[in-house]
């Protein structure tokens, strides 16, 4: 009976992977499809995290609809709320925002490489703030992990808008941006770790898709004013983005959550160790971006370094997700 139970779990857990793994080259050939229109493309990074986080938000609502109750809302505590808001506007809106900035700037492969120096951010700030305690085998999968996540940042590719640091070393924009959104995520999943375990599932990912997406519009509407979303009600940008809103961002977290009751937290972690591997598959065949020698080094690093932090198991980064969820 444990096998039977066990085995759709892994089920879930892959699923939800291959859906997280899919979703940046899915986006950037969305933009690029819309980008073929002669007027002006409705299509636009902007308008695709906004719309495709409102057509999630139906989907979680009727899913976890028992959880809103007002006698849940209410039991929760005063600063339960504000980190929730906190978690929301840096998951939800600021760490989306610079990840899909990221990959307008840079090839899918690198972006998702180097966004998982997420994973030793987690162990550093675990030990830090938690007072988790690693093991010599963690503390190398960090390494190893930072190492080939650091390469496509430090080594960007020749076709890649790139800056100068300290007029010493030449760093990839979209990498550099991506870096950012995996400490902002990191950051989140900590808070969430310390001060939101009681928080019911259902109340976390309607407020972190809400919020979330009203903080981005007002943010952007006071940026680049109102004509910046002058296409958001586009029945193109709608037609693309209820499919994708339902399957790459409220299934894929569906499905993970579904996995993480009927299997363990270690074959979670494992399972969302191939994230970046699905991305790169993904965008060769979607983008027909080939991957160079040193995104493969780097890829195998990653890969390596992210089995030997499994060994963590009470890493809170498999409860909401592997990695910035699009």
């Amino acid at each position: 009976m444990p096998n039977r139970q066990r085995l759709p779990g892994q089920a879930y857990l892959w699923l939800a992977v291959i859906l997280f793994g899919s979703a940046s080259p899915v986006v950037r050939k969305i933009v690029e499809l819309g980008a073929q229109f002669p007027e002006r493309n409705a299509v636009s990074l902007c308008n695709v995290l906004f719309v495709g986080n409102i057509c999630a938000l139906p989907v979680f609502l009727l899913i976890y609809r028992k959880q809103w109750t007002l006698n849940t809302l209410q039991q929760l505590p005063r600063r339960a709320w504000g980190v929730l808001l906190v978690v929301a506007i840096l998951g939800g809106a600021l760490a989306h925002s610079l990840l899909f900035q990221a990959l307008s700037l840079a090839q899918v492969s690198s972006v998702l490489f180097v966004s998982r120096i997420e994973t030793p951010i987690l162990l550093a700030l675990s030990v830090w703030l938690l007072g988790e305690r690693l093991n010599a085998r963690q503390l190398l999968g960090g390494l190893v992990c930072s190492v080939g996540a650091l390469i496509p940042l430090l080594l960007p590719g020749g076709n890649t808008q790139s800056f100068r640091m300290a007029d010493l070393i030449q760093v990839g924009t979209g990498e550099a941006l991506a870096v950012l959104a995996a400490v902002t995520v990191a950051v989140a999943t900590i808070l969430s770790k310390r001060f939101l375990t009681a928080v019911p599932a259902g109340v976390y990912l309607v407020l972190r898709t809400g919020v979330g997406a009203g903080v981005f519009f007002s943010a952007a509407l006071w940026l680049y004013g109102p004509p910046h979303f002058a296409d958001v009600l586009s029945p193109l940008l709608w037609q693309w983005m209820l499919a994708y809103g339902s399957l790459f961002v409220a299934l894929a977290q569906l499905c993970w959550f579904t996995g993480l009751r009927r299997a363990t937290v270690l074959d979670a972690a494992l399972a969302g160790s191939f994230v970046p591997a699905v991305g790169a598959v993904g965008a060769y065949f979607l983008l027909g971006e080939m991957p160079t020698g040193l995104q493969l080094v780097s890829g195998g690093l990653v890969l390596v370094g992210l089995l030997l932090c499994q060994g963590l198991n009470k890493l809170p980064w498999p409860r909401f997700g592997p990695g910035v969820n699009l």
